[in-house]
Parts: C-alpha cells; sequence; structure tokens
C-alpha cells in the first residue's frame, strides 16, 4: 500500500496560512484601535491579502528566470491565469482576515461592561 502524504501536507500548509493570516490582520486591527483609528474594515483586508501581491509579482520572476516561453500567446495565458489565481488569493487571504479581526473586536467590545 502507498500513502499519499501530498494531500496532509497541503492541508497542513492551508492551515499555518489561515493562522497567520488572522494573526497579522488582528495584530495590526489591534494596533490601529489602540491609536484611536477606528476604520479597521478595509484595513484589516489589505493587510491580510496584501500577500497576494507577493505571489504574483514571484510568478513575474519565475517567468522571467525559469520559464522559457518564446509566444505571446503563452505569456498572455500565463500571466491571464496567474492574475486570476492571485485575485482568488487575494479574496480568500483578505476575507479570512477580515472575519478574524471581526470576530476579534466582537470579543473585545462585547467584554466591556458598561454600569
Amino acid at each position: 500500500h502507498q500513502f499519499y502524504y501530498l494531500f496532509g501536507f497541503l492541508a497542513l500548509v492551508l492551515c499555518i496560512l489561515l493562522v497567520t493570516c488572522a494573526e497579522i490582520s488582528i495584530a495590526l486591527t489591534y494596533f490601529q484601535l489602540t491609536s484611536e483609528d477606528y476604520n479597521w474594515w478595509w484595513r484589516s483586508f489589505f493587510s491580510s491579502a496584501s500577500s497576494a501581491v507577493y505571489v504574483f509579482l514571484y510568478s513575474m520572476f519565475y517567468f522571467s528566470s525559469r520559464l522559457n516561453i518564446d509566444k505571446l500567446v503563452s505569456t498572455i495565458l500565463y500571466y491571464g491565469y496567474m492574475f486570476l489565481i492571485s485575485l482568488v488569493f487575494f479574496l480568500l487571504t483578505g476575507s479570512i482576515g477580515t472575519m478574524a479581526s471581526f470576530s476579534f473586536v466582537r470579543v473585545i467590545y462585547g467584554s466591556i461592561k458598561i454600569d
């Protein structure tokens, strides 16, 4: 019997990505709230979604350094698909960060007792 460890490893990396996006967004939201800036919604989204910019820039570097694609159509296809993958990654990580920050803000403001 053969065991495929690839899917378990990918699941572990996905869990690490989810936790990292949530922690970064919560930390930056906390710093923003302590400086009395309460417009945290979009900033929490973009703080964790900015990793998609790195993914797209790395795909550009990979294209120029490793791939030997000379045709224009192949280049357009590569960048089109990488843009779509980066966009999905942008939306995924941004929504994870926003949901984590939202639940964090609900917990810290829900614990305030007004008497």
